[in-house]
């Protein structure tokens, strides 16, 4: 859940001198078949130099859907416009046209262009063994080298070239960067969209626009949103967003100009003071980086043995780069004799207590870190769901523990969710386990 509090006045924020819109465009994008990555990368571009993002808008393959988009982005008074998508070959490809429109620009064939886009095509068709009739890729290609007249023209990446579509003259309005769906595509055509003059003369009074997080670990919403009404007065010049992330985490990210830097000083400062006790990161690393850079420091092996949650909290510890220096391995006993074949569980513990118990969890860690000869071993079991749950044991328990040398934390959670929630829940709590095993608190970032 996203919470927001801000001391500037609404969809502007202090100190920032040029806002810009996005468009993502592409039914499948609206519909969740592809998930949007190209609106939030360029949202973090634009923070980087300075230019706050007022909206991010996705639309279908509808040009009276994109022309709405962009004359809504243009009425909030954005200095610029970022669209992405729709450059391709085929009918629904049209982001060039409704644009070009929108800035009073007909469409005219680009020569150059064509014979370039033809080349592209012709290369990767030999690479990749196609056989092209050449009609329908003649037609293709002419397709996308139809540009607005007077576009600044991006060269392709992939076969699609972008756009810096500028107003007509005797018209008001942003210029439009016109940039190809595909991520690789669009990353790469960036800086080239950056550079064009009308670009840069769009956001000249751009000013710095910092974003700093912090993060908490067991503190409840309600009582950050109790600590920001106290301190409200003190916090001018802050755009101060919370994110409750799975296992309880508490996500603060703060934007604000460099003016009010003293602000965010005094932020920071009241939440050392108030919440210290769960803040466990002030500089915004993860605890995923955070648990990394404790075992590499410390030297340090870890194991783990998992039932509910399947490999997942493997998986997470051997994301980054160069986890084979602290991770030795990870093994799923799923079932009871998996349990006690692979991880020593005495049977007779499994019998008395069940398989999803404190002392199963306990038992399964120590047996990690004893089988693999880690100096950490961690333990999960529990009932995912959304079947095998009992009056005593119901869909959502779940025994975590972590065990070091003569050292043990162990919790009993409650979570809820579908079962897919369940577990990636357990897993960040584990993770937080780990980091409390490790003596994170104690290296608390300054």
């Amino acid at each position: 859940m996203r919470r927001s509090w801000s001391r500037r006045p609404p969809g502007i924020l202090a100190g920032v001198g040029a806002r810009a819109g996005i468009v993502v465009t592409g039914t499948e994008v609206l519909t969740g078949r592809v998930t949007d990555r190209n609106g939030p990368w360029l949202a973090e571009q634009l923070r980087i130099m300075g230019v706050d993002v007022a909206q991010i808008v996705v639309v279908g393959d509808r040009p009276a859907d994109l022309q709405t988009s962009l004359a809504f982005l243009a009425d909030t008074g954005v200095d610029l416009i970022v669209t992405s998508g729709g450059l391709g070959p085929t009918a629904d490809d049209l982001t060039a046209e409704v644009v070009g429109a929108f800035q009073g620009r007909s469409l005219v064939l680009d020569a150059e262009l064509e014979a370039q886009i033809a080349a592209i095509v012709s290369r990767l068709s030999a690479g990749r063994g196609w056989r092209m009739d050449p009609v329908a890729t003649s037609a293709a290609t002419g397709k996308q080298a139809l540009v607005p007249a007077g576009a600044t023209v991006l060269a392709p990446v992939g076969t699609a070239p972008g756009l810096v579509v500028a107003v007509t003259d005797g018209r008001t309005g942003p210029p439009v960067i016109v940039l190809p769906g595909p991520p690789r595509e669009l990353q790469q055509m960036w800086p080239a969209a950056l550079a064009d003059q009308a670009v840069q003369a769009a956001l000249a009074d751009r000013e710095e626009l910092r974003q700093q997080t912090m993060r908490l670990w067991g503190t409840p919403e309600s009582e950050l949103a109790a600590t920001l009404r106290q301190h409200e007065a003190a916090l001018s010049g802050l755009e101060i967003t919370t994110c409750l992330r799975d296992g309880g985490e508490l996500e603060i990210v703060t934007r604000y100009g460099a003016a009010a830097q003293p602000a965010y000083d005094a932020f920071v400062a009241v939440i050392r003071d108030v919440h210290a006790d769960t803040l466990f990161s002030a500089d915004g690393r993860t605890v995923d980086e955070q648990v990394a850079d404790l075992l590499t420091a410390q030297g340090l092996t870890i194991a783990t043995a998992e039932s509910c949650t399947s490999g997942l909290l493997a998986a997470r510890l051997t994301e980054p780069p160069g986890a084979s220096r602290y991770v030795l391995g990870g093994l799923v006993a799923y079932s009871n004799a998996a349990k006690q074949q692979l991880l020593g569980v005495p049977a007779g513990l499994i019998d008395e207590l069940g398989a999803v118990s404190a002392e199963v969890a306990e038992a399964m860690a120590t047996g990690a870190r004893a089988r693999l000869g880690a100096d950490v071993g961690v333990g999960t079991t529990g009932v995912a769901g959304p079947g095998g749950g009992s009056i005593d044991k119901p869909v959502g328990l779940v025994y975590l523990c972590v065990v070091g040398d003569g050292t043990a934390i162990a919790r009993r959670i409650s979570l809820p969710g579908a079962r897919a929630d369940v577990r990636a829940r357990s897993v960040a709590v584990t993770m937080h386990l780990i980091r409390e095993l490790l003596g994170a608190d104690a290296r608390l970032s300054p």
